[in-house]
């Protein structure tokens, strides 16, 4: 059985279902105490589901080992399952069905996940639903407008800490294992009820509101506990209840508030509501730079912010799961800076957030922020940056048009609407109308149901300006102006405008540089005329504002990625500016971009050169950079990354590792930064198994082990490679991050002539593997091993042959085929 495609749900089946169907109560009990045997395959899971029905069959989903019971209303029931869907049959309007089951551990950080600490020994236990995972775990209706009561029943070993969505009601056993039975929760979806269990280190608080405590927990793995700074995020966490429970006048839901940061994980985080869980790359084993603290911060409220926009309030279906992303990618940065240390949170969102949507949306396959979704695997692949940072842009020009008096007010009123209920976009314009006496109908249809991104620039001809829009949409935003004072650009004159015309006169005075979308109010790509460019290439570290600058690199970045800038030209104004770039998330963002410029912009006989020169500007940075300061911690770990496609500074790599050179004054060399220095050796030939022994010796955990296999399989040797290639198709032993690190392995360091001639191979295998692994597994293979090669020939020939492939799977592949596509195009061009 294919674990994925004959397991698929349509929105018209699933609307079917639930129209038939009224659930009531869902009891779970599964039994986890056979965890830590890794021979153990599977574990028993019993779901108990009260319903009413108007018709005499339905079906419950499920992906496991087997079912092995079913109990239709006190009687034995055929077991009719194709494994993925019990069939049930002689249904009457009250029932209540028991399905007796066996669900399989998974390493794919879908379902159950199950995982073994290197560190020492110890096994932890998660799950991850979303969209519909559920049903690996129990026997589920897998559809978010279905929600229920759920109570869970968990039996583990003793010792470890168990948690779900309740709190823990009763607790029985001794000698080996304990059952924990959870307090009943109140109506949610299926997707985000979750358990979690092993021998977690744990940190407790409480957060009092205004219905009295809520009892607060952070979680990570043992062998973590001495990096964990729960201090941290449980005050941004009592932070964030105390900013979101005034900002939407309805009290905290859940109860208690659990938060876990678990191995192996798949997403960023997970809004399970009072179970929330967070990939542990959030526990620093080292030096961190305040942009990884503001991220962590922002992910803690973006999850928080879910307890009500999808957790209180649930789309019904997919099409609709910006009503949730959307508003929590918007809430994240909103609360960080209005309730947290993170005052220029916005300035992180304008650079980074929103090049995830810009390209997102430029993509042939880019969909409008309502999306047509037809089927779960069209859903696993909108979790994108048009649902996430586009919706969340979009929600800041709606805030910028209402008021955030209105925004918020109406929050409060579709919450109190709709608690524990399913909404759709009318639901949510309904309350918008009445809170702000605006008809939203026509802004939802150019903004929610449009696909592609505007671009504004402003024209200048003697003392007349015009702002231009292309693809114009309704905008409120601010033009800037910017002007010398010495050799710095200071802010002048500001002007508002409120446009939806393809071009509109403004009145600007004498401006070194102009600024369209000052306060990234809109969502847009900004084109800056000729005279701003050449400001901007003298001065833009000099501009005081992190979100005037924030703004420049963007526009700076996007007109490379369009070809109407020479990537040398923005490397150049890299290597100028970024040296003097003090946020955090700005740098980070400039090397990020230059490190993707030299790679797949920079014209094929300029390249060697380009990375040359790139890794010789991180190692001047790097020994000129404040010591201790977040800014050396970030070049560092940018030469490291260069030094893999570059072997000048191999020598000066092995003597930091070695000791015998010091590295600069107060860098750490923490084991993460190790990696990357030995990870570049080892793809230019320069480190063996002998110096990988050594270093994993050295940090023998979870994150030195798949550190170790991606610098195996990053030495630049054609069997290596090869083997690597072979091991990420065919190994189904490897873990999610263990695939991953043989992905990055094969393709470190530009190496493509080591695994040029399996081109045809990749294409040969990707509809096979889409059939046979879960789409979690085949979307990393898709992705991560598409072939760069220098004509789309390939790539054409298999979307031809191809026609009647999954169209998730066609989506991939023609997402990369842009990507290609782009990267040759602005190659040709320089």
């Amino acid at each position: 059985m294919s674990t994925h495609t004959s397991a698929n749900l349509t929105r018209e089946e699933t609307a079917a279902r639930s129209a038939a169907i009224r659930l009531r109560a869902v009891r779970v009990e599964l039994d986890l105490s056979n965890a830590p045997d890794a021979d153990a395959t599977g574990f028993a899971t019993t779901t108990t589901l009260r319903f009413d029905a108007i018709e005499e069959s339905t079906w419950v989903d499920f992906l496991g080992e087997s079912v092995d019971r079913v109990v239709v209303n006190g009687a034995d029931h055929p077991v009719l399952w194709d494994g993925a869907r019990v069939r049930l049959t002689g249904l009457g309007p009250e029932n209540e069905v028991r399905i007796e089951a066996v669900g399989r551990y998974n390493r794919s950080g879908e379902g159950l996940h199950r995982f073994v600490d290197p560190a020492d020994g110890q096994t932890y236990l998660y799950t991850q639903y979303e969209p519909a995972d559920a049903r690996r775990v129990m026997a589920a209706f897998e559809q978010p407008d279905m929600k229920a009561t759920y109570t869970f029943v968990v039996t583990a070993p003793s010792g470890w800490h168990v948690l779900s969505n309740g709190r823990p009601v009763v607790t029985s056993g001794g000698g080996r294992t304990q059952t924990v039975e959870f307090s009943e929760t109140r109506p949610i979806s299926s997707y985000i009820t979750a358990v979690a269990a092993g021998p977690y280190h744990r940190v407790t608080g409480e957060w009092t509101g205004s219905s009295g405590r809520v009892p607060l927990g952070a979680y990570c793995r043992a062998s973590l506990a001495e990096y964990f700074d729960a201090d941290e995020i449980l005050k941004i966490t009592r932070q964030g209840l105390d900013f979101f429970t005034a900002a939407f006048d309805i009290d905290y839901p859940w109860g208690s508030y659990d938060q876990v940061f678990v191995p192996e994980y798949n997403l960023g985080a997970m809004e399970n509501p009072g179970l929330v869980t967070f990939t542990e790359a959030y526990v620093f084993r080292g030096a961190a730079t305040q942009a990884q603290h503001e991220a962590r911060a922002n992910t803690i409220l973006h999850e928080m912010a879910h307890m009500w926009f999808g957790d209180l309030v649930t789309m019904r279906w997919w099409d609709d799961l910006w009503l949730k992303e959307s508003f929590a990618d918007y809430m994240g940065s909103h609360a960080s800076v209005a309730a947290t240390r993170f005052t220029e949170a916005w300035t992180s969102f304008a650079n980074r957030r929103k090049a995830w949507a810009y390209e997102a949306d430029q993509l042939p396959t880019t969909h409008p922020i309502v999306a047509d979704i037809p089927d779960l695997e069209a859903a696993k692949l909108n979790f994108d940056g048009i649902t996430y940072a586009k919706g969340a842009s979009v929600l800041k020009q709606l805030v910028a048009y209402v008021g955030e008096e209105a925004f918020f007010a109406a929050a409060h009123a579709y919450f109190a609407d709709h608690a524990y209920g399913n909404t759709t976009l009318a639901d949510l314009l309904a309350a918008l109308e009445r809170a702000s006496g605006r008809d939203m109908g026509a802004w939802a249809d150019a903004w929610l149901k449009t696909t592609g991104v505007s671009t504004i620039r402003v024209e200048r001809e003697g003392e007349d300006a015009w702002l231009a829009v292309e693809d114009p949409r309704p905008h409120r935003l601010r033009v800037g102006t910017y002007v010398w004072d010495a050799d710095r650009l200071v802010a002048g004159e500001a002007i508002d405008v409120d446009t939806d015309a393809a071009r509109a006169a403004i009145e600007l005075g004498p401006a070194a540089l102009v600024l369209p979308n000052a306060g990234d109010l809109t969502y847009a790509k900004v084109r800056l005329d000729g005279p701003s460019i050449q400001a901007a290439e003298r001065g833009l570290s000099t501009i005081e504002d992190s979100l005037a600058r924030g703004l420049v690199w963007s526009a700076l970045w996007n007109a490379t990625r369009d070809g109407e800038y020479a990537a040398a030209a923005y490397l150049d104004v890299v290597r100028r500016h970024a040296p003097r770039e003090d946020n955090p998330a700005l740098l980070a963002g400039a090397l990020q971009n230059a490190a993707v410029a030299v790679e797949d912009f920079v014209a094929d006989d300029r390249r060697a050169d380009a990375r040359g020169a790139w890794l010789e500007t991180t190692w001047d940075a790097l020994w000129g950079a404040a010591p201790g300061s977040d800014a050396q911690l970030a070049w560092a770990r940018a030469f490291g990354r260069a030094a893999a496609f570059d072997d000048a500074r191999a020598s000066e790599i092995r003597a930091f590792l070695s000791g015998d050179t010091p590295a600069p004054a107060d860098l750490v060399l923490d084991a993460d930064l190790r990696w990357i220095l030995l990870q570049a050796l080892a793809a230019t030939g320069h480190a063996g198994e002998e110096e990988i022994a050594r270093e994993l010796a050295r940090d023998d955990t979870m994150s030195g082990h798949t550190a170790a296999r991606r610098a195996r399989a990053s030495r630049p040797e054609e069997p290596v490679r090869r083997a690597g290639w072979v091991a990420a198709w065919e190994d189904q032993a490897l873990t999610n991050d263990a695939l991953a690190a043989t992905i990055a392995g094969v393709r470190s360091g530009g190496r493509r002539d080591l695994v040029a001639d399996l081109d045809a191979d990749y294409f040969a295998r990707i509809r096979p593997v889409w059939e046979s692994r879960s789409i979690e597994i085949a979307r990393r293979l898709v992705r991560g091993l598409f072939p760069h090669a220098e004509t789309l020939e390939a790539v054409d020939g298999w979307l031809e042959d191809n026609a009647d492939a999954p169209g998730a799977l066609v989506r991939l592949v023609r997402e990369e085929r842009d990507h290609l596509a782009r990267s040759l195009f602005v190659r040709s061009v320089q």
